[in-house]
């Protein structure tokens, strides 16, 4: 990875936290290739670099349907318990060598079945591979923690049993919740059940919201989802206006923005898919467009994430590089941002607080 200088500091040595981060979205093109080959799976291209741009090319159409038609390539080379770990640990593996040192990475284990898997089974392969990518990173000397999010897929009418196999798994590296895919028409209290049954387990979760939908969109995640976080919730500048009167600005919030800035409900902002996707468009398609600043200087917990590190070619690195150059940050900026992930995991508050202490920790010794 090409070392990438912020006040004279390498940004890719900064220790981060990964908090929207898909599994099925960060496979190796070459990876793809050797198992699609295994299994008789015709691709798009058949050299990893040409294959990583195909990728990249098809999942930048300004939609999020047109998106995630990209993940039929990807979830069909993981269809199998020797797959499913290997693919998490080199998941693991491209986690560290970007800097991370905590990361939950959520994929929807429905949609891993085709090969005779069961529910439980996917899961457990998962955790072996994350488990086996642990283990190797500490070998070499470096710190990383990772948890499963177990995610059901909004349209497929699975919640109450993907919200039970968390359950299930909780003690055994399942550390929340989510619902993925399709988000408009598909809101949480589609099916409440299934949020009734987490919040009795105490079950964190994260939902994908204010992305492809806006603040309805968001309003059902906080209060029929019961969601601790927002995956990407962009379009919660929706709910704000600025009023540009010179030398002055005029901000007001609405009562959903109001809420989640009040309450510090962490923004899962994801800068280079909000691009991709659309999410964005209401304010523009460039990233000097994106909100990001705008919800930062407001004070909401805004923190940095890839979404699918190969549809958009980035990494945790990159993305924290793009908003330093177009919004002017400096090192203080990117701690604060890691330290608002750190703060918005899963973890029990001791961790959390151990893991702040290790950011600024080596922060203050990077300077």
């Amino acid at each position: 990875m090409d070392r990438i200088l912020l006040d004279g500091v390498d940004i890719g040595a900064l220790p981060k936290v990964s908090l929207h981060d898909h599994l099925d979205g960060g496979l190796r093109p070459q990876t793809i290739i050797e198992i699609a080959d295994e299994i008789g799976l015709e691709l798009p291209a058949k050299d990893a670099d040409a294959l990583g741009d195909w990728f990249a090319e098809s999942a930048d159409s300004g939609s999020l349907v047109d998106y995630l038609k990209t993940f039929d390539v990807t979830t069909a080379v993981m269809q199998t318990e020797g797959a499913l770990v290997r693919i998490a640990r080199e998941f693991v593996l491209d986690l560290a060598d970007d800097g991370v040192v905590h990361g939950e990475i959520r994929w929807a284990p429905e949609q891993h079945l085709t090969r005779g898997l069961s529910l439980d089974a996917a899961v457990e392969a998962v955790q072996a591979g994350l488990d086996e990518g642990v283990a190797l990173v500490r070998s070499r000397g470096r710190r990383i923690q990772v948890g499963q999010l177990v995610s059901a897929m909004r349209h497929l009418d699975r919640w109450t049993e993907i919200a039970e196999l968390a359950i299930r798994h909780r003690d055994r590296g399942v550390v929340g919740f989510d619902i993925a895919g399709p988000e408009d028409g598909f809101p949480p209290s589609r099916h409440s059940e299934a949020f009734d049954l987490l919040s009795r387990a105490h079950m964190p979760v994260t939902v994908h919201a204010g992305e492809a939908a806006g603040i309805d969109s968001i309003r059902d995640a906080l209060f029929a989802g019961r969601t601790l976080r927002l995956g990407h919730g962009v379009r919660i500048a929706e709910d704000i206006t600025v009023d540009d009167r010179g030398d002055d600005l005029l901000v007001e919030l609405g009562a959903t923005a109001e809420w989640v800035r009040s309450r510090q409900i962490p923004l899962e902002l994801s800068p280079s898919s909000n691009l991709q996707t659309g999410a964005i468009a209401a304010f523009g398609d460039q990233l000097d467009d994106h909100p990001f600043d705008l919800l930062y200087q407001l004070g909401f917990r805004v923190t940095v994430n890839t979404d699918n590190r190969l549809q958009s070619d980035t990494s945790l690195t990159n993305e924290l590089a793009l908003l330093a150059e177009t919004f002017e940050y400096d090192l203080d900026d990117l701690e604060q941002l890691q330290v608002n992930a750190a703060r918005s995991t899963f973890l029990p508050v001791e961790e959390r607080d151990d893991l702040v202490e290790h950011i600024t920790d080596v922060f203050d010794e990077l300077r």
